[in-house]
């Protein structure tokens, strides 16, 4: 049972490492505790409507930008294997995700061993070993743990134990009739249950110490969906439910039934409120479970405690060889960018099948040769920010980079810019890494208050200055940034006007590769 790679993991991001490795000939094998692909799914979301969209009819052409708006599909050479076919919902059923990766699996030969649970892993010189839960050990000389936030992130409130828990709570609403219902958790999966439960309950509080954030204003998808959010509605029209700015001090069961909250205001100088429910919900997120790991090779947590911290190649800091997939690897953009879900880590599984190929089978990072003059490298970023998906997803997170040696240059597509800055593709004269971002205070005011003056689209004079999502061009002498070059932002994300956009750019290159 020794491999070159072990893959802890059948999810999403197990999979699609799993589908790049067999389409490659590695040797590798996928443990999974579960009866199939995909377990995640079959218990969560609880209420099990999936908040990653999918847009069947996109109106684009090309299967590339259709990967912007199908936020499930994996990555694959085979064109039918897309999440598309499989539900014509905005926001699908989770059991579709569920038959999706289940077929995925056995279409891409992935070499999955169900039923295998790892209950501990060590480290020696020769690698890794993984003994599961029937005594068999399996050995690799390289981990990927694509595992997930398997357990519930319980904050340390006396009393929180009588609390009912996300992850097991009944979700049938008619057994909250007529009851007042505290939910501890202001992220989806709070007001996901509370907006499950407005039709029954009498009275519904959804508490947490931070603001609520909206994702439509944060432009973090992690953060409160408008699909989640008809709560705030009925809390600001005023029909019996609240969200409350604060911390939870102690929940306490009374003598009958019932439980006894402590509760202090964020914004009050009320010290302590006395607050009375039925049921009290903990909806407060999810963390890594290290547990597995021995002292030979237990993996720096960071965040809390909440996941493992990762170089910009997806490796552990503190274990060489112990890598991470999937919505673990946010802990590199925690709560900035898009590797916390599938159609982010889709493409960071990629670059790590990459960075491993790069690192262990003598394959440097896939490149096209392109003439080394200013039009032709900014004609080749020009069509990529255009249609690109993975810089769409990974903003500010992946980047096209475009290296420039003599008379030679080769463009590689979606490379972690963290890892270009690492040294990851070695020294260059001249390197320029395309981007999409938006601007530093995208995530501040009201994005609907046209009194708030804003630059304005095809602006290209003041391209530097914009909020909204648009190309950014960094110009890297010897490694250290040298020149940084804004695209203007354009209301349908078509950069390639010749005024305001091709020309500006090719000039930039120009002087760049000029010294100026």
């Amino acid at each position: 049972m020794a491999h070159d790679y072990l893959i802890i993991g059948a999810g999403p991001a197990g999979l699609q490492l799993a589908a790049l490795l067999e389409r490659d000939g590695r040797d590798y094998a996928v443990l999974e505790r579960g009866t199939g692909p995909g377990t995640f799914f079959t218990r969560y979301p609880r209420h099990r409507t999936l908040i990653s969209i999918n847009k069947v009819h996109s109106g684009y052409a090309d299967p590339e930008q259709r990967m912007r708006v199908d936020w499930n599909s994996l990555l694959s050479d085979d064109p039918e294997l897309l999440f598309t076919r499989y539900s014509p919902r905005y926001f699908p059923h989770a059991d579709d995700m569920v038959r999706y990766l289940g077929d995925f699996a056995a279409a891409t030969g992935a070499r999955v061993h169900h039923g295998v649970d790892v209950v501990r892993i060590s480290r020696d010189e020769a690698g890794f070993a993984a003994v599961d839960a029937d005594g068999r050990t399996w050995r690799a000389a390289r981990l990927v743990v694509a595992t997930g936030v398997s357990q519930l992130h319980v904050p340390p409130i006396p009393g929180i134990e009588h609390a009912e828990r996300y992850d097991t709570f009944d979700t049938d609403p008619a057994s909250f009739t007529g009851q007042r219902v505290l939910v501890i958790g202001k992220g989806n999966s709070g007001f996901e249950t509370a907006d499950a439960l407005v039709e029954n309950a009498a009275v519904i509080h959804v508490a947490g110490p931070h603001s609520v954030r909206l994702a439509w204003q944060t432009h973090y998808v992690g953060h409160l969906r408008a699909v989640n959010n008809n709560f705030l509605d009925t809390y600001q029209l005023k029909s019996e439910n609240a969200v409350l700015d604060g911390t939870v001090e102690l929940v306490e069961p009374r003598v009958g039934g019932g439980f006894r909250v402590l509760f202090r205001y964020a914004r009050t100088v009320e010290k302590l409120r006395e607050l009375e429910y039925d049921r009290v919900i903990a909806c407060t997120g999810f963390r890594f479970d290290a547990s597995v790991f021995d002292e030979s090779c237990r993996p720096r947590l960071v965040i809390d405690d909440r996941f493992p911290e990762q170089t910009s190649a997806y490796e552990s800091t503190s274990v060489p060889g112990l890598y991470f997939a999937g919505t673990l690897t946010q802990q590199r953009d925690f709560k900035k960018s898009t590797s916390g879900f599938v159609h982010g880590f889709r493409y960071g599984a990629r670059a790590l099948h990459r960075v491993l190929s790069a690192r262990h089978h003598d394959t440097p990072w896939p490149s096209t040769g392109v003439a080394p003059s200013p039009e032709a490298i900014s004609d080749a970023i020009i069509a990529r920010v255009n249609r690109s998906s993975a810089l769409w997803q990974q903003f500010a997170v992946m980047g096209d980079v475009v290296t420039v040696s003599g008379d030679t240059a080769r463009y590689e597509e979606e490379v972690p810019v963290a890892y270009v800055a690492d040294g990851g593709l070695g020294p260059a004269e001249h390197r320029f890494v395309a981007t999409l971002e938006y601007g530093p205070d995208h995530d501040t005011g009201d994005p609907f208050d046209i009194s708030v003056p804003r630059v304005t689209e095809n602006d290209a004079a003041n391209a530097h200055e914009a909020s909204y999502l648009h190309p950014v061009v960094r110009h890297y002498r010897d490694g250290a940034l040298a020149a940084t070059h804004h695209l203007a932002e354009n209301l349908e994300n078509h950069w390639d006007l010749p005024a305001v956009h091709r020309q500006p750019l090719a000039v930039f290159v120009k002087e760049c590769l000029a010294g100026g």
